[in-house]
């Protein structure tokens, strides 16, 4: 099968490798129907992460089970699935807390920008639709398997209630998708940080009531200007930078919590401010599969739709370009068809 692979910083390929197989009786593989390039693939194609040459990349996919293993109940060949991106049992006592993303048996998509993929623990990870989409509603479903989930993450580790203040640090898919969150977990007011034009349309599409472009003390400075000079009700860090997290503790009120899901690089928690302020952080990786149920039906009710954020579609032929389009800015997200 065809899958991408990197090498080097800016390097990456699309390569012929074996197609995986069930190793375990609890695995399932998917026939890739749509994936898509995540902004943390980029930590990589920027060198900031270390690389193993040739390495598979790529995590968010939808796709039709082609095989699954004798051990697994809840699937068969021909489903149409949602797999998140880290996989799950759903039953072990993490995972029963509601946080599958440190499940006892975690596993992860890998190889995802490709044409199959293994899923690990395909009963208590994938989620099906009750029959296959059309073409329209392929990029919805495809965001649910991460960036959709991540942001939503974001909005509940912050404590997003209806009536509350939001920021928003970051305008890539993430950041987007947590505007969306917090619309629809009831927010009034909905600040978004960007810089770029279409990025600031995407945000008002999906509910943000005010764009500040400033960054660090400024961009801070202008939060507190729109609240009353208190800040924030809660903040949405979506980035993973030193500078995102201090402009996000800065834009947040005394009391506030900022829910943090960027990957973090670098970051380094000023302690005494937060403690003097009463500011904390929550979050982390995204337990997908908890909120997964919840997104998709309302997706599919046409109550969310996060699809916006993917402004590029590319041949998987063309992941080299999808790549050099994200790194440049010049794309939110790319999705990417087999």
């Amino acid at each position: 099968m065809r899958v991408t692979t990197i090498h080097a910083p800016g390097d990456v390929r699309l390569e012929d490798r074996p197609q995986p197989r069930v190793q375990a009786p609890t695995d399932a593989v998917v026939r890739v129907v749509a994936s898509c390039i995540c902004g943390s693939d980029l930590w990589s194609y920027r060198g900031e992460n270390e690389i193993t040459p040739g390495t598979p990349i790529g995590h968010e996919i939808v796709g039709v089970v082609e095989e699954v293993g004798p051990e697994v109940r809840d699937f068969r060949a021909g489903d149409f699935v949602i797999a998140p991106f880290c996989h799950c049992d759903n039953s072990c006592p993490v995972c029963r807390k509601g946080m599958q993303a440190a499940c006892q048996n975690l596993g992860f998509t890998v190889g995802g920008q490709g044409e199959y993929a293994l899923v690990n623990q395909a009963d208590g990870s994938l989620v099906k639709t009750s029959e296959t989409p059309d073409a329209a509603q392929v990029p919805a479903l495809l965001a649910l398997s991460d960036v959709m989930a991540t942001g939503w993450h974001a909005a509940v580790s912050a404590r997003v209630e209806p009536g509350a203040s939001v920021v928003v640090v970051g305008d890539g898919a993430v950041g987007l998708c947590g505007v969306l969150a917090a619309a629809r977990l009831g927010a009034e007011r909905i600040i978004a940080m960007s810089r770029h034009e279409p990025r600031q349309a995407v945000a008002r599409t999906f509910g943000a009531t005010d764009i500040v472009v400033e960054r660090g003390k400024e961009g801070a400075q202008a939060v507190l200007e729109l609240t009353d000079g208190i800040g924030a009700d809660a903040v949405l860090e979506c980035v993973g930078t030193n500078e995102s997290m201090r402009t996000a503790l800065r834009a947040a009120r005394p009391g506030a919590t900022v829910g943090f899901v960027g990957v973090p690089h670098g970051v380094e928690l000023p302690v005494n401010a937060m403690f003097g302020r009463n500011v904390g952080v929550a979050g982390g990786m995204a337990p997908v599969r908890k909120y997964l149920p919840d997104l998709l039906d309302r997706t599919l009710a046409g109550d969310l739709d996060p699809s916006p954020v993917f402004d590029l579609v590319l041949p998987l032929d063309e992941v080299a370009e999808g790549y050099r389009a994200m790194d440049e800015r010049r794309a939110i997200k790319v999705l990417l068809q087999p």
